[in-house]
């Protein structure tokens, strides 16, 4: 096998100015000295636009972006922005500042504003309104010059407002071609206009019938058929937070011929149970370096004090056998997996 240094990676969710001071020191103080090489910042419209200031929903400008990309440079840390496209354009049926300022680009411009799931999940934007990628690709753009950025993830997790009956242009089309679209078209901006490296959440492509993952790691109805109409450059990022009894997925991607980073949360046992079964699947195949490493997820809400008890944090305080809250849980997933990870191809 060949002798390269596996991803660690570590996603949040950030967009805040007030916060800037603390999550750099939070960089300096635990993910560089953890080994953390690649930063995955999901900061959506939380963004500063200058372009257009009306999708502007947080307060992270560009100077801070440029500040926290300078941090970790120095620290040898790849900065990946993440900003949820297609999907997750806000939650329930509360639309995001982007289809604030733009409802017509709302696939489902009929659901009430006050609907919940189960009866609705997240708003999309339309792929094939001739408008919205000439604004999709605008924001990415500011986005990527701010951090200076040489990949750029996409999100497009858990999208499920799509070919929509009521929409106009996408009622009766084939859902697995409409992601597809969606997938192409921002791989035509982001890798061949760019240039930058496109990473993608991977659940919409999982076959739930053929996998057993459930609607929320896998695919129920019909995206999953878009995996052999996108380029095999895009970088997907397999999530699993529960252990299982396989995690079949891997191997699937494997050989098909794209480079996984499988992606774990909190929950210790499932993360360490995942990194071996997907270390594992890929010995299997004939390309294990496909395999990059791994990404430990975060989906708590950081603040000052939960900055400042990570920075506090030691791996020498826990057990594998306390009964942790989420927060201190994560720091130990955290340690193990990077650590595994050091271990591992050396």
């Amino acid at each position: 096998m060949k002798n390269t240094e596996p991803v660690k990676a570590f996603h949040m969710r950030f967009g805040s100015h007030e916060l800037v001071e603390p999550f750099k020191l939070f960089i300096e103080k635990v993910l560089a000295p953890k080994g953390i090489n690649h930063l995955i910042i999901e900061c959506n419209t939380s963004f500063v636009f200058e372009k257009h200031p009306e999708v502007t929903g947080g307060t992270l400008t560009k100077q801070d972006a440029m500040e926290i990309a300078a941090v970790c440079k120095q620290h040898g840390i790849r900065v990946i922005p993440l900003f949820q496209c297609l999907g997750h354009q806000g939650w329930g049926g509360a639309p995001n500042t982007l289809l604030k300022s733009y409802p017509e680009f709302d696939e489902t411009p009929h659901v009430p504003l006050d609907a919940k799931w189960p009866e609705f999940f997240c708003r999309s934007w339309c792929p094939l309104h001739p408008e919205v990628n000439e604004l999709a690709f605008e924001l990415l753009g500011e986005i990527i010059d701010a951090f200076e950025a040489d990949a750029f993830h996409v999100g497009m997790d858990e999208v499920y407002a799509i070919a929509d009956d009521q929409c106009p242009r996408c009622k009766g089309k084939d859902r697995a071609e409409l992601f597809a679209k969606a997938v192409n078209d921002l791989h035509g901006y982001l890798v061949k206009e760019r240039g930058v490296q496109m990473f993608i959440w991977a659940d919409r492509f999982n076959d739930s019938g053929a996998t057993g993952y459930n609607q929320w790691e896998g695919d129920t109805f019909g995206t999953h058929q878009a995996l052999s109409a996108i380029p095999t450059d895009i970088v997907l990022m397999d999530w699993h937070y529960d252990k299982l009894d396989s995690y079949p997925s891997i191997g699937i991607f494997l050989e098909k011929g794209f480079m996984v980073i499988p992606a774990c949360w909190y929950k210790t046992d499932a993360a360490l149970d995942f990194l071996e079964a997907s270390k594992h699947q890929a010995n299997q195949t004939a390309k294990p370096e496909r395999m990059l490493g791994m990404a430990v997820t975060s989906w708590n809400g950081w603040d000052k004090q939960s900055f400042e008890k990570f920075i506090s944090m030691n791996s020498a305080q826990f057990t594998r056998d306390d009964e942790l809250e989420e927060l201190d849980e994560l720091y130990r997933t955290l340690d193990l997996i990077t650590s595994k990870l050091s271990k591992w191809r050396s």
